[in-house]
């Protein structure tokens, strides 16, 4: 979601020790649409396993405790399946949390319910379009008509002047038809454009994955294509993109990548429904409970995070990288790949220099 980033070097060794700079919490997976490629595997009715408002209301409160505070961005599944979803919103906003909400495009995302959100304090929203045209992006959806939908709905947002990201999911299936969507998400008057690369989890592991050739030269399409729109471009699970973006700035002088070393448990931890505190939703390994433990303490003591924290640590090309600190590689892909968070992420080709 759109927000400031620090530049490189952040904090020594582009480590994020005390608190996460982004929080993403699934509040539910109730959902009304059927992706193909859902992480969550979202459902149709709400699960009783999920928070209650109280347990929801005390995760809020701690970490409002954070310094820095970290960006809370409400997904799901549908964050606007849950009837306190606005009380949640308020509470947020009392404690002073920058809050983003990530909708489902269903027919409960009207432009009330956007103007909505506008008056409740979310700091930015994202909508999801993973085709340039109806049939690319409807046949991934599992809905006829969210294409459609997600039209309006942009203009819904754009509106309320509330900041968009648009997320397009990368995979052997959708590859070719990346510029058509960069035009599209030009008309959407985005603030940015992320690419989420495929980890298969969920869903997901049901669809192909791009090779890293491939991923290697939409990296360099990315960045060919930066200067030329009108919003920020980001990858989500593809880290690499940061080496090849800071390749091609070091003849400028000391370069400048947005996001620096985030990654799964570095920076970024994810709240499932029921309240399993995660390194990502793309790295489905629980360190423990938001109902028996404060989130901050696990992600800054737990072991799981702290060896997602320790570069050293990381095996195969990632362990020997020259640039393993501020990339670091995608830990869910590792794990998805081998059983191992801390194996080399296979979608990345480059050699490290011996």
């Amino acid at each position: 979601m759109p927000h400031p980033h620090a530049a490189l070097g952040p904090e020594p060794g582009y480590r994020y020790p005390r608190a996460p700079r982004r929080v993403y919490w699934e509040l539910t997976r109730a959902c009304g649409l059927a992706c193909q490629h859902c992480r969550a595997g979202a459902i149709k009715e709400r699960s009783p396993d999920e928070l209650s408002r109280d347990e929801v209301f005390g995760v809020l409160r701690a970490l409002a405790r954070a310094e820095p505070t970290p960006v809370v961005v409400l997904t799901g599944g549908d964050p606007l399946e849950r009837p306190d979803f606005f009380e949640i919103m308020d509470l947020a906003k009392s404690l002073r949390l920058h809050v983003d909400v990530a909708p489902s495009v269903t027919p409960k995302l009207t432009r009330d319910a956007v103007f909505q959100l506008k008056d409740h304090g979310v700091g930015a929203m994202s909508l999801s379009l993973d085709g340039s045209d109806v049939r690319r992006h409807d046949d991934l959806r599992g809905i006829p008509g969210c294409f459609d939908r997600t039209l309006e709905a942009a203009a819904y947002v754009a509106e309320a002047q509330i900041p968009l990201q648009v997320n397009t999911l990368v995979t052997a299936d959708t590859l070719d038809d990346m510029p058509a969507i960069h035009e599209r998400v030009g008309s959407m008057n985005a603030r940015r454009w992320s690419l989420f690369f495929l980890v298969t989890t969920g869903r997901g592991a049901l669809l192909p994955q791009i090779e890293p050739g491939q991923a290697e030269a939409l990296f360099e399409w990315l960045i060919e294509m930066g200067p030329r729109s009108s919003f920020v471009i980001a990858t989500t699970e593809a880290p690499q993109y940061r080496r090849v973006l800071a390749k091609k700035q070091r003849g400028g002088g000391a370069p400048r990548v947005p996001g620096a070393g985030m990654r799964d448990g570095n920076g970024i931890m994810f709240i499932s429904h029921r309240g399993d505190i995660m390194p990502s939703g793309f790295l489905p390994l629980s360190a423990g409970s938001v109902r028996d433990h404060d989130p901050l303490t696990v992600y800054r003591e737990s072991k799981l995070f702290t060896s997602l924290r320790d570069t050293a640590s990381f095996g195969g090309r990632c362990g020997a990288c020259d640039v393993k600190d501020l990339c670091g590689g995608s830990r869910g892909r590792a794990f998805a790949a081998t059983g191992d968070p801390l194996a080399e992420d296979p979608l990345c080709l480059y050699q490290p220099p011996v």
